[in-house]
């Protein structure tokens, strides 16, 4: 079976992109020609898209059948069973064959891929899935609802994508997971965190150059454990992202999130050396200006460099969608850029102290790099492989990117 037959979408999470390469690899051998689509349904923006882009696939390839999965097609299914020649698969069955198989009996299948300019780009770190599922109470979260609760996956595994990762060239690993920092898993007597599994990796996989961490729940105090592994062995990348949400302990509060501002300074305080990114939402129920303000304050006290920040977007069957006092939407966007602008000074004034340095960087494409605090470098110079990792020196910066001389 010719695997380049078989498509794949996917939005949202880096999660999503590598269950979309799992399940091509799946049905690969009982399926000829069919488009995935991995959807996403954290906001009510991405569940809109999702379906927007598996129209216009059906539109543009009559006749091919479109496996759409993922949390917005799990909490949604209507949205997108209208759609002619598409099978709905839930999250609970994605990584089954039968559903596929089944799936045909219902639909045309005697058609040809003819338009799809949605190709995931190829990459040069492999992400590895450690764990599915939440078991936390977000008041905001729709995805533990439709993912269901945490799984830890067993060390065996990764250890065997890991080799198979470096197999393949790719020498950059990164763990995911839906929360990673919970991976709890009883091996005999002995139950593995995720700062074990980082530490056996290193010592199982010796290729490895570099690793890690999508993301981090700040509650977690296994984030002590791997700031420890980072300061003892360099091939742990020095940047880690923190699912932060706010700055508010008002805020956190209202969220259910099980930390507060004072957890992430002591966070920020231990890790010398190591710089910090936070997802951020903006227009949380009952966040005012003052509230909101405190988030802002704490991003510039703790110099976070990097802010993935998005405008609340209420989910049905969740607490905080039925919360009182909804903020406008037009003010939480409003919001966003105002804390985007204080990441970028701060990684302005970062980047400042980096210049003339000499750092290890992991070529992408067209010699576009990853510094090891996951800052894009532009490497002057004859062309380098992608997946390449050589010594940079960074000689300036340019609107926010490095710019740098292979050494």
């Amino acid at each position: 079976m010719q695997e380049e037959n078989i498509k794949s979408l996917s939005f949202g999470c880096r999660l999503n992109a590598l269950e979309c390469e799992k399940i091509k690899n799946h049905i690969s051998n009982c399926v000829d020609t069919a488009v995935i689509v991995n959807t996403c349904a954290v906001t009510a923006e991405a569940e809109r898209q999702s379906a927007q882009s598996v129209r216009r696939i059906a539109r543009e390839n009559p006749n091919v059948p479109i496996f759409v999965t993922g949390c917005g097609a799990t909490r949604n299914p209507a949205l997108f069973q209208k759609i002619p020649n598409t099978v709905v698969i839930p999250n609970a069955d994605k990584m089954k064959t039968a559903p596929y198989i089944d799936g045909l009996r219902h639909i045309n299948t005697d058609g040809k891929i003819v338009k799809f300019a949605h190709e995931t780009p190829d990459l040069s770190k492999q992400f590895i899935q450690i764990q599915n599922g939440c078991n936390h109470k977000c008041a905001y979260c729709v995805t533990r609802l439709l993912r269901g609760p945490a799984v830890s996956f067993p060390y065996e595994n990764i250890l065997a994508d890991a080799r198979a990762a470096v197999e393949r060239g790719f020498f950059e690993i990164v763990i995911t997971g839906v929360d990673s920092a919970s991976y709890a898993y009883r091996d005999g007597d002995k139950v593995l965190f995720i700062s074990d599994v980082c530490e056996m990796l290193l010592r199982d996989v010796p290729e490895i150059r570099r690793l890690r961490i999508s993301s981090l729940d700040p509650a977690s105090p296994q984030i002590f454990k791997i700031i420890d592994l980072i300061h003892r062995d360099n091939r742990m990348m020095p940047h880690l992202h923190l699912s932060m949400q706010s700055g508010s302990d008002t805020i956190l509060s209202a969220m259910a999130r099980r930390h507060n501002a004072d957890m992430v300074r002591k966070i920020v305080a231990a890790a010398d050396g190591i710089t910090f990114g936070w997802d951020i939402i903006c227009g949380f129920p009952g966040e005012t200006d003052e509230l909101f303000r405190e988030t802002l304050d704490l991003a510039r006290e703790l110099k976070t460099i990097k802010i993935h920040a998005f405008p609340y977007s209420p989910r049905p069957g969740t607490v905080a969608a039925i919360m009182p006092n909804q903020v406008p939407r037009n003010i939480s966007k409003a919001r966003v850029h105002k804390i985007t602008d204080i990441a970028e000074k701060n990684l302005d004034a970062y980047m400042a102290t980096q210049t003339g340095k000499v750092v290890s960087c992991l070529v992408e494409n067209n010699n576009i790099a990853r510094t090891p605090d996951d800052i894009d470098v532009i490497i002057l110079g004859a062309p380098i492989l992608p997946r390449t990792i050589c010594d940079v020196k960074l000689t300036g910066v340019e609107n926010g990117i490095f710019i740098g001389e292979r050494i």
